[in-house]
């Protein structure tokens, strides 16, 4: 599937990966519609890309939604939207971090993590479909990790909610084997963004973990829409490790000792709660709003 004339619904579009992405299909001709929280960002950002691409022998159209998607609610009249929009490329990118010992997640981040990365995806993707299914051709392609298959310590909870996002795509690729739609899994290694608290940075730095720029990501994002392949991972050992990890993943186990070293100390949380209001940055976006952006 080329990029250039897709229609592509990009959720969590304002961040690191989503801003690199979005800059990414706009320049190789594909129209995107901008999913965030923030309307003033995404307003901005709409705006950037219009201006960037205003050279372009055909002008790509470019929309944002603002909306919570830790509110299920949301999820409804995002692929309602989207639909009629006309996409035909659905990147779910939306994400939270989940980093440190389990004993020190409190249930509230766990069932945060769980809810936005592994839940809304599937949400919305079985919103979609049957709008997906009425196209020629269709894409829908998951920003994973290569944490989705290597488990590192301090990462159980993520790794759990992209394992589980990598488990969807693969089952739902085979689900869909008979139609038009395309199922693709991109798994990055770290990526220098401001999803990587400064605990993350010094374990990346003491662990020597290499880390990617975003425009990494977002070139191998293009490369799989256009390939074709059903999944993708980044980096080198990274991939090494991923293909032994899935053959014989206890010879590895030994190999993360620095890892587990590396961890914060254990500060464990002083109470549990298993309810999940939504994040403080999200919690004054009860509307969604749409906006055609202008040059």
């Amino acid at each position: 599937m080329k990029a250039a004339g897709a229609r592509v619904l990009l959720t969590g579009a304002s961040g690191g990966i989503g801003q690199a992405a979005a800059t990414a299909l706009v320049a190789a001709g594909a129209s995107v519609m901008l999913v965030g929280r923030s309307p003033a960002q995404l307003a901005t950002q709409a705006r950037a890309l219009l201006r960037e691409s205003a050279s372009a022998a055909v002008k790509p159209q470019v929309e944002w939604y603002a909306a919570d998607l830790t509110r299920t609610s949301s999820v409804a009249g995002l692929a309602e939207l989207a639909a009629g929009w006309g996409c035909d490329v659905v990147v779910h990118n939306a994400g939270v971090p989940g980093f440190g010992r389990l004993e020190a997640l409190d249930a509230n981040e766990i069932a945060q993590v769980l809810h936005l990365n592994l839940f809304v995806p599937m949400l919305l993707t079985q919103a979609l479909l049957p709008h997906l299914r009425a196209l020629p051709q269709a894409r829908i392609v998951f920003v994973g990790s290569v944490l989705g298959r290597l488990g590192l310590p301090g990462y159980s909870v993520y790794s759990a909610s992209k394992f589980g996002l990598r488990g969807f795509a693969e089952c739902l690729r085979r689900e869909l084997g008979d139609t038009g739609i395309g199922v693709q899994y991109l798994g990055p290694r770290s990526t220098r963004t401001a999803f990587n608290s400064d605990a993350v940075v010094h374990y990346n730095r003491a662990t020597r973990t290499s880390v990617d720029d975003p425009q990494v990501a977002a070139r191998a994002l293009l490369d799989l829409l256009q390939s074709g392949a059903p999944e993708r991972f980044l980096g080198f050992p990274e991939k090494l490790a991923v293909r032994l990890n899935g053959l014989v993943p206890a010879w590895l186990d030994s190999a993360f000792a620095k890892h587990r070293a590396s961890l914060p100390p254990l500060e464990v949380p002083a109470a549990l709660s298993l309810e999940c209001p939504p994040s403080p940055a999200a919690t004054d976006v009860d509307t969604h709003s749409l906006m055609h952006s202008t040059p």
